[in-house]
C-alpha cells in the first residue's frame, strides 16, 4: 500500500483545523490527548502535503492564520464568515461595520503576509436558516463580497439549498473578482455544478459530495481540469452506507480508527475525519470517473496550485 500510494499527493482544500476536537476536546471537555501532531503525521504519510485550514468567523479566521503561521509550507487560511454565523455580524460590539473593516484588514494583511489564500467561508445556507435568517445571511453575502473584490483573493464559497440567490449573488460581482475561487463542499444538481463552472468556479468534492446516486452522478460530470478535493474534517466522513463506498473497492486501507473513550496514540478516532482519509476521496471519483486515481490527484493538485498558489510557483 505505501509503495502504491506513496507516489499519489493530495491538497487538503478544505479542513476544519481550528475545531477543538482536532486537539481532544468535545464539547468543552478534554476527553483525550491533544494528537494535532499526530494528525498532521497520519496526512503527510498519506500523501497529503498540504491543508488549506478553513476560517468560519473573524475568531476562527485568527485562529487559522495562527496555525498557517505554526507550520509554514504546510497550512494555509481562509478568511471569512459562514453563512451560519453571519448573525454575528449584528452582533459585534461596535455594529456589523466594526466586524467588516475587521474583516478586511485582517484578510489584507494575512494575504500580504503569504498565510490567506482565500476569502471565505462564506455564502448562503437556507438548509440552516434557524442559525441566521435569509435576510442576515443575503445582506453580509453581499458585504463580504465587497471585501473580496477589495482584497483579490479567490474566494471559498458555500451553498447549500440557496442556488437561485447565490448565483444572483455571484454574478453581479463576477467582473470584480477574476480569480474566482471553489464552491466547496459540492452537493448540489448536476445543473447547478454546471452553471457554476460556466461561471468560473471549481468544485470542492468531499465525503458529503458523494453520500447518495445523485451526487454520484454530479462528481461523475464534473470536468477534471474543475475539480479540487478536501474532507471537510471533522465532518463528512466516508460511510460504508453511503453510495461512495461501492466506489472504494481497491481505495487503500485507512489509519485504524477507535473510540475517543478508548484513544490510543497514534490512531484515529472513530467520527473525527481527518485529512489521512483524503485519498479514499480520490479513489472514490477515480472510479465514478472510470479513471485512473493519479489523473484524479494530479488534475486535483494542479487546480488547487493554480488558484490557490500555496507556496508553489506554478
Amino acid at each position: 500500500m505505501a509503495e502504491e500510494t506513496s507516489k499519489l499527493r493530495y491538497i487538503d482544500i478544505g479542513i476544519n483545523f481550528t475545531d477543538p476536537i482536532f486537539r481532544g476536546i468535545y464539547h468543552d471537555k478534554q476527553r483525550h490527548e491533544d494528537d494535532f501532531e499526530d494528525i498532521i503525521q497520519r496526512a503527510l504519510d498519506a500523501g497529503c502535503k498540504k491543508f488549506m485550514v478553513t476560517g468560519s468567523d473573524l475568531a476562527e479566521s485568527k485562529h487559522a492564520i495562527e496555525i498557517s503561521k505554526a507550520y509554514p509550507g504546510l497550512c494555509y487560511a481562509t478568511i471569512g464568515v459562514h453563512p451560519c454565523s453571519a448573525k454575528q455580524f449584528d452582533e459585534y460590539p461596535g455594529g456589523p461595520d466594526k466586524l467588516l473593516e475587521a474583516l478586511k484588514e485582517l484578510a489584507a494583511e494575512a494575504k500580504e503576509a503569504g498565510h490567506a489564500v482565500a476569502f471565505g467561508e462564506f455564502g448562503l445556507d437556507y438548509d440552516r436558516l434557524f442559525l441566521t435568517p435569509k435576510e442576515q445571511q443575503l445582506k453580509y453575502f453581499e458585504e463580504q463580497l465587497e471585501i473580496a473584490v477589495e482584497v483579490q483573493l479567490p474566494l471559498f464559497l458555500h451553498s447549500r439549498a440557496a442556488s437561485e440567490d447565490f448565483e444572483r449573488l455571484l454574478k453581479a460581482k463576477l467582473e470584480q473578482l477574476p480569480k474566482r475561487g471553489l464552491v466547496h463542499s459540492f452537493t448540489g444538481t448536476v445543473g447547478e455544478m454546471q452553471r457554476l463552472i460556466e461561471l468560473g468556479f471549481d468544485i470542492g468534492v468531499n465525503g458529503c459530495s458523494m453520500k447518495t446516486d445523485e451526487n454520484i452522478d454530479v462528481v461523475r460530470q464534473i470536468p477534471l481540469e474543475r475539480l479540487q478535493i478536501e474532507t471537510d474534517g471533522p465532518w463528512c466522513e466516508m460511510r460504508p452506507s453511503h453510495a461512495s463506498a461501492k466506489f472504494l473497492k481497491d481505495a487503500p486501507p485507512l489509519p485504524k480508527a477507535i473510540k475517543k473513550e478508548k484513544f490510543v496514540k497514534g490512531a484515529m478516532v472513530k467520527g473525527r475525519n481527518e485529512p489521512a482519509t483524503i485519498p479514499h476521496v480520490a479513489y472514490a471519483i477515480a472510479q465514478i470517473k472510470g479513471i485512473t486515481v493519479e489523473e484524479v490527484c494530479d488534475a486535483a493538485w494542479n487546480n488547487s496550485i493554480k488558484m490557490f498558489g500555496l507556496g508553489v510557483s506554478a
